[in-house]
C-alpha cells in the first residue's frame, strides 16, 4: 500500500507541474491569471514529486 501512495504522488505532482507550468507559459486552461499561484502550485509539485520520490526508493 506505501508503495503505491507514493506512485500516487509521483503522479498527482507531475500532472499539477505540467498543467501549471504550460498554463503559466501559454495561459491554456486558465487563462494565466495569478502569477503568484502559478509559481507556488509549480513549487508545491516539485516538492511533492521529490519527496513522493525519496520515500519510493526509500520502500524497496
Amino acid at each position: 500500500m506505501a508503495k503505491g501512495m507514493t506512485i500516487a504522488g509521483m503522479v498527482v505532482a507531475a500532472l499539477v507541474f505540467l498543467l501549471f507550468t504550460v498554463d503559466f507559459v501559454a495561459g491554456i486552461p486558465f487563462g494565466a491569471e495569478g502569477k503568484a499561484m502559478h509559481i507556488g502550485a509549480i513549487l508545491a509539485s516539485a516538492i511533492l514529486g521529490y519527496l513522493s520520490f525519496s520515500t519510493f526508493r526509500e520502500q524497496k
